[in-house]
């Protein structure tokens, strides 16, 4: 039981803190003895087309309409195409305003890999530029993305997701706001290492002749389609110089059901990403995948409960000191984070409690997203969280 409890408790500071760690080791190392791959002087910007996926985005469709056609870009080298299938409100009757805007709608909503499907026979890009309806780019975000493409091995690039996180941020907005910070930190490593392992769809692109079909019940596609793309051989390359901006969830209950969705789809992918967790295909990408994502989506939010039980019983049968530090150092740490949700409850902002709710409510979320699922209970249309506003 004893072995048990050290296996467990490595395996979760090795998934939270130990990777980044050793990540960062690697990083250092391989800068002593290899050189990044120069970018080609005289490089052409490649032809771009920018795909908005908009559900019922009537309030901010228009703003991030001029948002895109306001970056810095050959105006000439970009297409933008906006697809609102389902949108039941005046989303697509403001697209139309535009006439540097391509609205593709259909009144069925099918879900957003369906759409995203439906829009590639109108792709004129040599790239393919994923943001989301919500979010909106820093205006070198283009140049910034598709510079990585000089490099012949790479095939996607992720942009940065940038949180706005007030001062009288609550549990939800600071905690995710922290976690993307974080996040930022081990792509930028990920990258220089070998490849990152996933994309967000609020800003990614790829190369256009690399794109396939997901499946239809995809449900986080952003991830899965640039995942498929490493599977192929392709590095995914990480610009912190491309970014996205949006507003935090608009409350802890909005984040939870955000969470709760992408964990399903995590359990989603691994079971179909088959090639990324062959270590004899890729095996960087595999070092990387089963750290960074795997360990977070299956075992590591199980394990927790489960060592805090066993360092009970070991400390009820032994009474051993260190086990008993240890068991008080997860019970602090929990109630901290029962705290926070009482706090935030009554709108009491405790900034130093807002890191262990939020890391708490991250791994509930993972498992009710496992047991969501297997009970197919996800759907694979796109839900709307609320968003703060701006």
């Amino acid at each position: 039981m004893i072995i048990a409890f050290w296996i467990g408790l490595l395996i979760i500071v090795y998934t939270y803190i130990g990777y980044g760690l050793l990540l960062y080791i690697l990083v250092r190392l391989k800068r002593l003895f290899k050189r990044r791959v120069a970018l080609v002087e005289n490089y052409t910007d490649p032809s771009v087309s920018i795909l908005i996926a908009a559900y019922n985005e009537e309030y901010l469709i228009e703003d991030k309409i001029v948002n895109t056609l306001g970056l810095d870009y050959p105006k000439d080298k970009v297409q933008i195409i906006v697809v609102t299938d389902g949108s039941t409100d005046s989303t697509a009757s403001k697209v139309r305003k535009y006439q540097d805007v391509l609205l593709l709608h259909q009144d069925q909503r099918a879900g957003k890999m369906a759409a995203i499907k439906r829009t590639i026979p109108y792709i004129t890009g040599e790239i393919l530029l994923f943001t989301d309806a919500n979010t909106f780019l820093n205006s070198c975000a283009v140049k910034e993305l598709v510079k990585h493409y000089q490099n012949a091995s790479v095939g996607a690039v992720a942009g940065e997701k940038r949180i706005i996180v007030e001062e009288a941020a609550d549990a939800s907005s600071a905690g995710e706001g922290f976690y993307w910070k974080y996040e930022s930190f081990l792509k930028k490593l990920d990258y220089e290492l070998y490849s990152n392992v996933g994309a967000a769809g609020e800003l990614f692109s790829i190369r256009t002749e690399l794109y396939e079909p997901v499946e239809a019940d995809t449900i986080i596609d952003d991830h899965m389609i640039a995942m498929r793309i490493a599977e192929k051989g392709y590095i995914i390359a990480y610009e912190p110089n491309a970014f996205a901006i949006e507003t935090a969830s608009a409350n802890v209950k909005e984040e939870l059901k955000r969470k709760i969705r992408i964990a399903a789809g995590g359990i989603q992918s691994i079971l179909r990403l088959k090639k990324a967790a062959n270590p004899f295909i890729y095996p960087a990408l595999t070092f990387q995948y089963l750290s960074h994502r795997v360990l977070r989506w299956t075992l590591t939010p199980i394990l927790l409960p489960v060592i805090f039980i066993i360092n009970v019983i070991i400390v009820f049968k032994n009474n051993d000191s260190l086990f008993i530090l240890l068991l008080f150092a997860q019970f602090a740490f929990y109630l901290l984070s029962v705290l926070g949700l009482y706090f935030e409850r009554r709108n009491i902002r405790i900034k130093a409690l807002f890191i262990p709710f939020y890391f708490c409510m991250m791994n509930y979320a993972v498992i009710a997203g496992i047991v969501r699922y297997f009970q197919n209970a996800q759907s694979a249309a796109w839900e709307k969280s609320a968003r703060k506003l701006s």
